[in-house]
C-alpha cells in the first residue's frame, strides 16, 4: 500500500432516510491515498459511542487509509431503548447502504455485537467488499448450543473477527474453522473492557483490537 495522508477535516455527520425511519451516518474521512470504506454498526445495546468504534473510527483513516462509517440505525436515532427484530435491521441497512458506496470505494461492512451480525446476514446480497464482526456474539451467555454460526459462517466475503478473549457471548476458542481470520484481544469482555487485574491496560487491548484490523485491511 503506498503512503496515506492524514485526514485534516472534522467528522461530518448526515442523516439517511430508511424504510423504518432516519438513520444517521457520522464519517471519518480518509485523505487523498483512501482505498476502503469501513462501515460499522452499533449493537443492541449501546451506540457509536463504544470503545470498539471509537478506536477504530479515530486510527483508520491515517493508519489503514480507510474512511470511516459510524452509523446509527433508524431506532437509536428517535431514541428507543430496545432494538428492533434482526430483521428490521437488516432492512435499514440495506437502505442506507447505497450512501456508505457513495464515495465510490469498496465497502467493508461490519459493526459490533448486534452490528456484526447485520454485516455478515447481508454481506452477500450487498456485495461488501469484505466483512469485520467485532464482539460477534456467537451464542447467548450460557447457552452455547444457539449458535450463531452460520450468520458468521455464510458472509461469503473475507471476514475478520476481533473477539475479546472473556467475551461471555463467545470466547476465541468456541468459534468454529472456516475462511474467517480471528484477533483474539486477551482478558476483554463483550465490550473490550479489560478488569484492572488484567495484565494488559485498557489501551493495550484497543491497541491489539486497532492493529489486528489495521494488519488485515491493509491485505485486502
Amino acid at each position: 500500500m503506498g503512503s496515506v495522508t492524514a485526514p485534516t477535516t472534522e467528522p461530518r455527520t448526515e442523516t439517511i432516510p430508511t424504510g423504518l425511519g432516519d438513520a444517521r451516518i457520522t464519517w471519518y474521512e480518509a485523505g487523498p491515498g483512501a482505498r476502503l470504506t469501513v462501515a460499522l454498526g452499533h449493537g443492541a445495546g449501546g451506540g457509536v459511542q463504544a470503545r470498539d468504534l471509537q478506536a477504530l473510527a479515530a486510527r483508520l483513516p491515517a493508519e489503514a487509509g480507510a474512511a470511516v462509517a459510524l452509523v446509527e440505525q433508524p431506532w437509536r436515532v428517535a431514541g428507543k431503548k430496545l432494538a428492533p427484530a434482526p430483521k428490521r435491521l437488516d432492512e435499514a441497512w440495506r437502505d442506507l447502504w447505497p450512501a456508505l458506496g457513495a464515495p465510490g470505494l469498496p465497502v467493508v461492512a461490519g459493526g459490533r455485537s448486534a452490528g456484526a451480525r447485520v454485516a455478515c446476514r447481508t454481506a452477500p446480497e450487498l456485495e461488501a467488499h469484505a466483512v469485520l464482526a467485532l464482539a460477534f456474539p456467537l451464542h447467548p451467555p450460557g447457552k452455547p448450543e444457539r449458535t450463531r454460526a452460520d450468520e458468521l459462517l455464510g458472509t461469503g466475503v473475507p471476514t475478520l473477527v476481533v473477539q475479546g478473549g472473556n467475551d461471555s457471548f463467545g470466547r476465541p476458542g468456541e468459534f468454529p474453522e472456516g475462511d474467517h481470520e480471528l484477533v483474539a484481544v486477551p482478558f476483554a469482555d463483550h465490550g473490550f473492557a479489560v478488569p484492572r487485574r488484567a495484565t494488559v491496560t485498557q489501551q493495550e487491548a484497543l491497541d491489539a483490537l486497532v492493529a489486528g484490523t489495521v494488519g488485515w485491511l491493509r491485505k485486502l
